[in-house]
């Protein structure tokens, strides 16, 4: 079976070769040799974001910005005083309660907090420490180590655990103590 030749005549590379009844063809149709290479104008115009796009991004996740960072901004002292709270109220007063329980007594203001950390030495003496009742000494969220007092001065029959609060000092309005 023998194949004829084909020739290529199309009204790009050969205008006068186009039969009458073609002229309505569309370009695009075309697949020459010179067209098989796109441009690089064509290659880039469909991939990726414009500068534009981008901007919007940047300006719609600046807008959110803008209106959430207000709302937390005043979080953070409320979640330290949260902190501070739970452990006076909770986490210390547990391990002071264990630390009871196991010795019959509470530590002194001597021994102070690291009695639950380490057996301490002296009076009253830790016959039974089953220790520690807590992993590391305890420091409020503002660094400053927990104040213990026992006797307390507030709670005479038991300890006065407090966090002298954001600005440090004992006695103000921001302290976190176990007593009203």
């Amino acid at each position: 079976m023998k194949m004829d030749s084909v020739v290529h005549k199309c009204e790009f590379c050969h205008p006068e070769a186009q039969p009458k009844d073609l002229k309505g063809i569309d370009s695009s149709a075309h697949f020459g040799p010179q067209n098989d290479v796109k441009s690089d104008s064509s290659r880039y115009s469909t991939k990726g974001f414009t500068l534009i796009e981008l901007m919007i991004v940047v300006i719609i996740i600046a807008a959110l910005a803008a209106i959430v960072v207000p709302r937390m901004a005043g979080r953070t002292d409320q979640a330290k005083t949260a902190v501070a709270q739970a452990d006076v109220s909770s986490n210390i007063s547990m391990a002071l309660k264990l630390y009871d329980l196991d010795n019959g007594h509470y530590p002194s203001s001597e021994q102070g907090l690291s009695a639950l950390v380490t057996k301490p030495s002296g009076a009253p003496t830790a016959t039974n420490w089953s220790g520690p009742y807590l992993e590391n000494m305890p420091v409020d969220p503002w660094g400053n180590p927990y104040q213990y007092r026992c006797p307390g001065v507030h709670n005479t029959s038991g300890y006065d655990l407090f966090s002298n609060g954001k600005d440090a000092s004992e006695g103000t309005a921001d302290d976190i103590k176990n007593w009203q």
